[in-house]
C-alpha cells in the first residue's frame, strides 16, 4: 500500500517540479532543499512531528514551502 503512495507521491512531486521549472513567474522564494541551502546558508530541518509523521525530507520541505505560500 506504501509503494503506491510513494509512486503517486513521487509521479505529483517531479509534475510540480517539472511544471515549475517551466514558470517564469515562480513566487516560491526556494524550489528545492538545495535551492534552500544555497539562498540561505543553512541545512534544512525537518521538525519532530514531520519526523514522527514518518514524512520524506522532501515531504517535509514541501509541507514548509507550503506554510511560508500561506503567510505571504
Amino acid at each position: 500500500m506504501t509503494d503506491i503512495e510513494d509512486r503517486i507521491t513521487n509521479l505529483i512531486s517531479d509534475a510540480i517540479k517539472q511544471e515549475l521549472a517551466q514558470s517564469n513567474d515562480i513566487n516560491a522564494p526556494f524550489l528545492n532543499i538545495e535551492d534552500y541551502t544555497s539562498k540561505t546558508g543553512k541545512r534544512f530541518r525537518m521538525t519532530r512531528v514531520q519526523r514522527d509523521a514518518g514524512l520524506t525530507r522532501e515531504q517535509a520541505f514541501q509541507q514548509f514551502m507550503e506554510g511560508m505560500m500561506e503567510k505571504s
